[in-house]
């Protein structure tokens, strides 16, 4: 037909091609229903105040701490000198002393308090009180105290830090137990330091640099490489360093601080470190037990969440496949099997894997049978759920064939109905049990064990970002992993049955009669 014919027919029978209302207007009011509904999210949920009042400088330096870290000198003012402090677990092990820290040395007087002198021992005898020592009595009223001599404050002499400066990127921290000089880039900012009172600048502060009230803390930015805070009686420098700090050895390691070369040569030939064992085993179970990262413990977490996954997916499989035929409509003619199966599965699934996991831990304790159990029960409800669904929509011909030539019920199923579903089942397993490697690690933050658990404990403390991150880089490598494993056992599995049922069109089981043989 050519356009004037259409536009004919058209003509003739305008109610045929007029379209209805609702229909006409249906895309654009579709967009204008979602436009709405958004704006409706963004009002509900406080979506522009929450984005306003977000700390955006402190996200990003959280997403630093994931791969980086960072080293702190806390340098306290004395009267005049300067004491340099590391944090107890320093990166840089027990002795710190990094080459941005330059310090100033020279011989200070200072005073201290002398011990006191011991007083002359008395008669306790005569001249004590029995009800209170060394009180007076009837026979000495003026008995002396048994006190010591107060202590005489003695003047020592002593080498000590008068000045330091800390580098931080092209920035440095210049101090001295009273003036403190800011540098970064071209600018510099001097500040008066009035111990235990006030920090005073004597220029207007840059943007660099915050000061909340007149006399507080002022805060130094350096951008990534660090940030300082000066106070009225110390200043405390952050410098951060890319890369994650002691991931191989920690600091009580003998290997820790030599370069690569050298420890490989003390494994592969060097004298024995430890006598009771070779360099190679004394590294290994350095790295597996290594203080700030814990590797063999992660490791061991991370196989919890992998066998907690398994053994779950497994043991759902197993127990959905028989209740799947007792669901399925067409299979098991009984409407009270049907809807008890049903229901038991609606049951199992409606309750979230997270609830179960809380439930089972409350009941076994943490560990990973409380993460198994809520993940075979969860599974078994989903799963059964899907078996029986992809069940009532096979073929009934393949059956009704089976059926026709004498063959008993349990082979109509083997024969007529598991060629059918087989793949789907499969297909079905298999990506739950890749799924629930992530579910195992979520689930485990609450108590069943694996690698959420070590996860959980990471965050908590706030401070093991770069921790966290290695643990989230371990779970997504695993996942990775099994996903390509289940993709190739789908495709495997499929091929081998769609082969199998290709040889049953062309040979019949030997367990059928001689007419379906024939069929």
């Amino acid at each position: 037909m050519n356009a004037d014919a259409i536009n004919d027919i058209a003509t003739r029978h305008p109610d045929a091609f007029r379209l209805p209302l609702w229909k006409r207007y249906a895309a654009p009011l579709g967009i204008v229903l979602c436009i709405l509904y958004t704006f409706y999210c963004a009002w509900f949920f406080s979506v522009v105040t929450v984005l306003e009042k977000a700390n955006w400088n402190l996200a990003g330096a959280y997403l630093a701490d994931w791969v980086s870290y960072e080293i702190r000198p806390d340098i306290e003012f004395k009267d005049n000198h300067l004491t340099i402090d590391y944090s107890r677990f320093s990166k840089l092990g027990s002795n710190p002393n990094p080459d941005w820290v330059a310090k100033q040395m020279a011989v200070i007087e200072r005073r201290v308090d002398a011990a006191p002198a011991p007083a002359a021992a008395t008669n306790k005898s005569s001249q004590e009180s029995f009800m209170a020592p060394g009180a007076p009595t009837a026979e000495n009223p003026a008995a002396p105290s048994n006190q010591s001599a107060p202590a005489v404050p003695e003047t020592v002499r002593e080498n000590a830090v008068v000045a330091a400066t800390v580098t931080l990127g092209s920035g440095q921290i210049a101090i001295t137990p009273n003036l403190v000089t800011v540098t970064r880039g071209g600018e510099s900012v001097i500040f008066d330091i009035a111990k235990d009172s006030s920090v005073t600048p004597r220029t207007p502060l840059p943007d660099w640099i915050e000061q909340r009230r007149p006399g507080s803390t002022a805060y130094v930015s350096f951008g990534f490489l660090g940030r300082a805070e000066v106070q009225n009686d110390e200043v405390v420098a952050w410098r951060r360093f890319f890369g994650w700090a002691n991931f191989v050895f920690d600091t009580n390691s003998p290997f820790w601080g030599k370069p690569f070369g050298e420890v490989a040569s003390l494994i592969i030939s060097g004298a024995r470190i430890d006598p009771s064992r070779s360099n190679a085993a004394l590294a290994w179970d350095n790295i597996l037990n290594n203080a700030e990262w814990q590797h063999g413990d992660v490791w061991l977490k991370l196989l919890q969440t992998i066998v907690m996954a398994f053994v779950g997916t497994v043991l759902a499989s197993i127990v959905a496949f028989p209740l799947a035929f007792l669901a399925a409509r067409n299979v098991t003619p009984s409407r009270i099997a049907n809807q008890a199966t049903k229901r038991f599965f609606d049951f199992l699934r409606s309750v979230d894997m997270l609830i179960w996991a809380l439930f089972f831990t409350r009941g076994f304790g943490p560990g990973p049978l409380a993460g198994m159990s809520a993940i075979f029960f969860t599974d078994t409800g989903t799963l059964g759920k899907l078996y029986s669904e992809a069940l009532e929509n096979i073929d009934d011909k393949q059956r009704e064939g089976i059926r026709s030539v004498g063959a008993t019920p349990a082979m109509v199923q083997r024969y007529g109905v598991l060629p059918q579903v087989l793949p789907v089942f499969l297909s079905q397993s298999l990506y739950f049990w890749e799924s629930n490697t992530r579910s195992a690690t979520i689930i485990g933050a609450v108590g069943a064990g694996g690698i959420g658990l070590k996860l959980w404990e990471a965050m908590r403390t706030n401070t093991n970002w770069a921790n966290v991150f290695y643990m989230v880089l371990l779970i997504l490598v695993v996942v990775f992993i099994f996903d390509n494993i289940s993709s190739f056992l789908r495709r495997k599995l499929m091929g081998s049955v769609g082969n199998g049922n290709k040889e049953r069109r062309e040979r019949a089981p030997a367990g059928l009669p001689p007419a379906a043989r024939v069929a």
